[in-house]
């Protein structure tokens, strides 16, 4: 590896990166419990508005939902047609690695066929960038070098020893920077950014990162601006950690409304008394063997404790083994699961 891109590791940014590790923990235990794929589907409609918003297409969320349900949309045929290509690439976003060029340019020609004659290739002519297509804020490197200077970056993203946060963010700004295609930059550099953070961590294939640049387009592009005054990309990635990190945020908020209502849901139609009692018990302590809850419990049969309290708890992810590939193991102990607490905090709460 030979290209290393201009930046600074500032304590912001370690202090970022810190913050969304943390918060990270919490998103992947609810990710675990959650199987709500109208959730997905929203915040993959909330990702594709706000990406492209942000370069001008007035579509709502309602009406890319009715593109991708198959109902017609009133709106201007090209919004319509770059809708239909965003919600096919992100379809397809697990299907590709971010340091293949073989794959950027396959993903570039889905997002933007029958939008522009050039869509899968390079451009070949020299380019500069817009905002809100009035201001022309960068002039982008000449046409002929962007083989090389796109080889480079991806040559440097296979290679790299940085955090995917940091990489993820250095790859989007530099990307930006070298406008390799005709259109579709700004799109395509803020997809190859989610598909970075998504090979390091699945989850973020549903976290909206784009909405929430949507909704500080300005502080984007003064980003930019200034990681290029300063040939230093630490601005701007300091810039879409924050945003990462009020993403996450929020869809951690999200996802616990879901966890807890699935939940509740559960424990209306299906919790015994049994279950709540084994439930409040490992809520309070850290992990027992069966011998300990039952004497807890004032329990004497096994076989009723297995059937009655163990298995509906176990069934329903509430809580599980210590050692789940020793079964039977004579130490084997159960523990409560985040799901399992949930639940035990609601019953606390509640009349039920």
């Amino acid at each position: 590896m030979s290209y290393q891109p201009p930046y600074t590791i500032t304590p912001k940014i370690l202090h970022l990166v810190a913050e969304i590790n943390e918060k990270l923990g919490r998103l992947l235990i609810l990710q675990e419990h959650s199987t709500d794929l109208r959730l997905r589907k929203i915040n993959r409609i909330r990702t594709i508005q706000g990406s492209l918003a942000i370069e001008g297409n007035t579509l709502s969320k309602a009406q890319i939902t009715a593109i991708l349900e198959g109902k017609p949309v009133i709106a201007p045929p090209r919004e319509v047609q770059e809708a239909r290509n965003a919600l096919t690439v992100y379809e397809n976003l697990g299907q590709w690695s971010a340091s293949s060029e073989v794959d950027l340019l396959d993903a570039h020609l889905l997002l933007m066929q029958g939008l522009i004659d050039e869509a899968g290739t390079y451009r070949l002519k020299g380019v500069g960038v817009m905002q809100h297509g009035e201001k022309v804020i960068h002039m982008a490197p000449p046409a002929k070098r962007v083989p090389f200077l796109m080889g480079d970056l991806l040559d440097w993203l296979k290679h790299t020893k940085d955090h995917a946060l940091i990489s993820s963010c250095v790859f989007h700004y530099e990307f930006e920077f070298i406008h390799p295609f005709a259109d579709g930059n700004g799109r395509m550099g803020r997809l190859w950014q989610t598909l970075i953070l998504s090979e390091w961590k699945a989850v973020f294939a549903y976290i909206p990162v784009e909405s929430m640049v949507y909704m500080h387009q300005a502080e984007y592009y003064k980003a930019i601006n200034e990681s290029t005054e300063q040939t230093d990309s630490a601005p701007f990635i300091e810039f879409m950690l924050s945003i990462i990190l009020e993403a996450c945020l929020a869809h951690s908020s999200q996802g616990s409304d879901q966890v807890t209502d699935q939940a509740t849901d559960q424990a209306r139609e299906q919790i015994s008394d049994q279950v709540k009692a084994l439930l409040n018990l490992l809520h309070k302590r850290p992990a027992l063997t069966t011998n300990e809850i039952m004497q807890v419990l004032k329990l004497k049969h096994k076989a009723t404790f297995r059937q009655n309290y163990l298995q509906p708890s176990l069934q329903n992810k509430w809580i599980e083994m210590t050692q789940p590939d020793a079964p039977k193991s004579p130490t084997q102990k159960y523990r409560i699961t985040a799901l399992g607490k949930q639940l035990a905090q609601w019953l606390k709460n509640s009349l039920l």
